[in-house]
């Protein structure tokens, strides 16, 4: 084989495996790729300077990793909101459709596998990224190239995050299931899971070996101009990727749900798992101007499957204490199996939801399981009780630590703050990797540390010595010193992971950032109104969070010192008529909303979502609604965007 009869050779494999892998259009049989394929690989063995690394043959074949390494998203990768019926669905729409009536909707199945993002540079395939929490995930790059759906080179110039959905097909999780077995090893309980478990693979031979799909589902950074998502999602897949079995732009509530009943029909047709359809705002510009809360962009939801449902038998009811000492019963249940997971145990939610249900001890029940989403009981089966069944009483005390609880109605809290429960749980939060990353610190030596009395609240851990530890079992010079280095290490951390350790109720790692991003280290005195001014919150977030720092502000302050969490970098402020002033942006601009928001983060103002008497401005486009009618009867001044860039004209500001 000359050089010039490789690279045609290697174009040739290219073509047959996109047909193969992307179309579902072999053009060839196996055995005449496969002969195709080995005469390429062995010239490439002989003319390692000549190796094409776009190649099939260089899909596998990188070494072993020790483990993998952590890598921040361009952009963040959000959650989506659930909805599992018509009527919450519904809801939804409304809620957007009363703002910006007539607007369209882009509709694609909702795949049930494990979320990765690619990011190309100038066409080439650069990195492959786990979702993970959303902000960092791992890196898994190599095995990501074994993938034969994701093109190692596109063609785009520039950056670009393709996101999307790594799946098994169900002929494949049956295959390796039934070696598994054979092997007597632990078979996959559902596609999805052996997906994320063959992505995860330490080898990247062995991730080639299980086949794997990858499903794009959207796009993060990029700098491409289109109006609509729908029409990005079509320049996606014309760089070469696989494209849903249904895709379709909508105007009404019908339309959506002919085709969630249409992909419902497909869904046993198909050979992957979908467990619903997402329905997204197809006009892009408007995704800026709806926004996001905590968790989840209003621009979007999963509109899932119906839930699976099965009957079981209630046989106790056992009460667990979370971190902020909140008691949540849950039932312990005959098993179970619910699409491939064992399930023996459900949330019965809180003790107001058990007195609605008139749940007992002995009932025969109704479960619903969908996903992700934890077991849930939904209905209890009357009509077989026999009168052995148990009422569930209310406790009066703390399962653990036997004090006397708070009753509030819907929720019973323990309020004992050296509560075990309350102590090795808020710990093992603390350490964890959404919060300060205490490598090493996990439940069962956070559980010894407090058998041994060595802690009994999170201060403690910044007291140890290499003495106490090496008198525990199972504790050796190195162990010891790893941990006590890993303590070490978490002082001087991101506000943010600090606020998010405290595990206060409600406050998360996205209401963390936020309010470390507003405060700063000043965070523990934020008011009520500062926080209600910030993106996303509302009267429960702030009252939980205000409740906490007041209990606990000594606690916080002392821990503080020890650790010194460090603030956020502080950016150049330029001074402009806008420092210092709060300002609202509603309608359609011209701009990119997120740009006009970041331009005056810079300029110093404090951009919110909500009019008050407070704001200094409101900012609007087209179309601008209940915002700008909000400021005009409240008097603040607006300023059309056309003004508002002359505004910075005149101080010599440009965008």
């Amino acid at each position: 084989m000359t050089p010039e009869e490789y690279k045609k050779n290697v174009e040739t494999l290219k073509k047959w495996a996109y047909a193969y892998y992307i179309e579902d259009n072999p053009l060839v049989t196996d055995d005449v790729y496969d002969k195709l394929y080995h005469e390429v690989e062995a010239f490439e063995k002989e003319h390692l300077e000549l190796v094409d690394p776009t190649s099939p043959t260089q899909r596998v074949g990188a070494p072993i990793k020790d483990g993998f390494h952590k890598a921040k998203h361009l952009s963040r990768m959000w959650s989506m909101e659930d909805v599992f019926n018509d009527v919450e669905f519904e809801q939804w729409f409304e809620r957007i459709d009363k703002q910006y009536p007539g607007e369209r909707y882009y509709v694609e199945p909702k795949f049930d596998g494990a979320s990765l993002n690619l990011i190309y540079n100038n066409g080439a395939l650069q990195q492959a990224i786990t979702r993970g929490d959303g902000v960092e995930g791992e890196d898994v790059t190599n095995n990501a190239r074994t993938i034969n759906s994701i093109p190692l080179e596109i063609a785009h110039e520039g950056l670009i995050e393709i996101r999307g959905e790594v799946l098994m097909t169900i002929e494949e999780f049956e295959r390796i299931n039934k070696e598994r077995l054979e092997r007597g090893e632990q078979l996959f309980a559902n596609p999805r899971n052996a997906a994320a478990g063959s992505l995860r693979q330490l080898d990247p031979k062995i991730t080639a070996a299980r086949n794997l799909i990858f499903q794009p589902w959207g796009v993060g950074v990029n700098d491409l101009d289109f109006e609509y998502l729908s029409d990005l999602m079509a320049y996606v897949y014309d760089l070469g990727f696989r494209k849903p079995p249904i895709r379709r732009v909508c105007k009404s509530v019908k339309e959506i749900e002919e085709i969630y009943r249409e992909l419902g029909e497909m869904r046993n047709k198909l050979n992957v798992m979908l467990d619903g359809m997402v329905v997204k705002v197809d006009r892009i510009a408007l995704e800026e101007i709806l926004g996001y809360t905590v968790k989840y962009p209003r621009w979007m939801v999963a509109y899932k499957f119906p839930a699976v449902e099965k009957q079981t038998c209630i046989k106790d009811v056992i009460l667990q204490v979370g971190r902020t000492g909140v008691i949540t019963p849950v039932a312990v249940l005959e098993p179970v199996n619910i699409e491939g997971a064992v399930v023996e145990r459900a949330t019965l939610n809180n003790f107001d939801y058990i007195e609605k249900l008139d749940i007992r001890i002995g009932d025969m029940v109704t479960l619903i399981r969908s996903g992700d989403v934890i077991p849930k009981i939904i209905k209890v089966l009357k009509e077989f009780r026999t009168g052995k069944e148990k009422p569930i009483e209310r406790p009066t005390h703390c399962p653990v630590c036997g004090s006397e609880v708070l009753d509030e109605g819907a929720l019973i809290k323990c309020q004992n703050l050296s509560c075990p429960a309350r102590v090795v749980n808020a710990i093992i939060y603390y350490a964890s990797k959404s919060c300060m990353n205490i490598d090493g610190l996990g439940e069962k030596i956070v559980e010894q540390l407090y058998e041994a009395g060595l802690v009994k609240e999170i201060e403690d851990l910044y007291h140890l010595k290499m003495e106490d530890l090496l008198k525990l079992e199972g504790f050796k010079e190195r162990k010891a010193k790893k941990l006590l280095d890993a303590i070490e290490a978490s002082k001087g951390r991101e506000c943010w992971r600090f606020v998010n350790g405290l595990g206060i109720e409600h406050i998360g790692e996205v209401a963390s950032k936020k309010i470390c991003e507003a405060f700063g280290l000043d965070f523990i005195d934020a008011t009520k109104e500062q926080l209600l001014s910030l993106d996303g919150f509302g009267e429960e977030m702030a009252e939980s969070y205000l409740e906490f720092m007041r209990v606990n502000r000594e606690k916080v302050q002392r821990l503080m010192e020890i650790v010194k969490p460090s603030a956020p970098k502080e950016e150049q402020i330029i001074q402009s008529a806008f420092t210092g002033k709060t300002v609202v942006l509603t309608g359609t601009m011209k701009e990119p909303r997120a740009k006009i928001k970041e331009l005056l983060e810079h300029l110093g103002a404090h951009v919110t979502n909500s009019v008050s008497k407070k704001t200094d401005y409101v900012i609007y486009g087209e179309d601008a609604g209940s915002k700008y009618d909000k400021a005009k009867s409240l008097g603040v001044p607006l300023l059309s965007e056309e003004e508002f860039w002359k505004e910075l004209a005149k101080e010599g500001i440009t965008p």
